[in-house]
């Protein structure tokens, strides 16, 4: 899940700030996540042809993820626009505590999300983007080898579900280790409930923050709505989307509508 840093302004996007500071790209926290920029350049080019300086980049990564999710199941809307692009990115707002980590105690998420505007049930009804994609070994492999330094898994995670990662991640620490990809659940492609039904009757999760959700009081009862109400989190789902989409946008004269999204015009 890709959130928005300071608001939804493209400036993930952007190969280089004015400034000459390192790009949000260049963070470990999101940057290196970011996958598909290269199909909204593509859009984005399509876009300048027939209309150009009229649709941002913004708006141009607001609508494709709109298309993505129709795509992976859920109805097809039509996504608000007007938003203007940043002129800067910067690594270091990223890094301060603008992001979640994978490694993130449940304190600090709540923190995270309603420092932004969010309430606790928006928080895991967003983290429930799990349910397509997946994460590498390595970002949860300390779960099933040496959680917490104790060379033991960690002791919240069923044994079978250790098997199955184990299998997965197999050769942990030598050469041979591959770092393959894990699948967050059985529907990678689909935007449905199984993420949250595999917490709640099977206990499985991938990432530390993931299993926070299925262990702390304030999120067991959320989680457990999502996973027995078929159709619930699909609906909820786009509807904080939104509410993430239009925070902290620029309009006006703020900002600028960029020719292309790597650069400022």
């Amino acid at each position: 899940m890709i959130m928005c840093v300071q608001g939804c302004d493209a400036s993930i996007l952007l190969d280089y700030s004015p400034t000459g500071e390192q790009v949000e790209k260049s963070s470990f926290f999101n940057g290196q996540l970011l996958k598909g920029a290269d199909i909204v350049d593509d859009i984005k080019a399509k876009l300048e042809e027939q209309c150009p300086g009229v649709v941002s980049c913004s708006d141009t990564l607001a609508f494709a993820i709109n298309e993505g999710m129709a795509l992976a199941g859920l109805p097809r809307r039509v996504p608000l626009g007007g938003r203007r692009d940043s002129v800067y990115s910067l690594a270091s707002v990223v890094e301060a505590n603008n992001l979640p980590m994978p490694s993130w105690p449940i304190e600090r998420m709540v923190e995270l999300f309603t420092r932004k505007g969010f309430t606790i049930e928006e928080m895991v009804i967003l983290i429930g983007a799990h349910s397509v994609g997946s994460v590498h070994c390595d970002i949860f492999m300390e779960r099933i080898y040496n959680f917490a330094n104790t060379r033991k898994p960690d002791p919240t995670l069923p044994g079978p579900v250790i098997t199955e990662f184990q299998q997965v991640c197999a050769n942990a620490g030598t050469p041979q280790f591959r770092n393959p990809p894990v699948n967050f659940d059985e529907t990678p492609a689909v935007l449905d409930n199984l993420f949250f039904k595999n917490m709640v009757f099977r206990n499985k999760t991938t990432m530390l923050t993931d299993s926070h959700l299925i262990n702390d009081p304030r999120t067991i009862p959320i989680v457990q709505q999502m996973a027995n109400q078929d159709g619930l989190w699909q609906q909820r789902f786009p509807e904080v989307m939104d509410k993430m989409s239009a925070m902290n946008v620029l309009t006006g004269n703020n900002g600028e509508v960029r020719k292309t999204c790597r650069s400022t015009n």
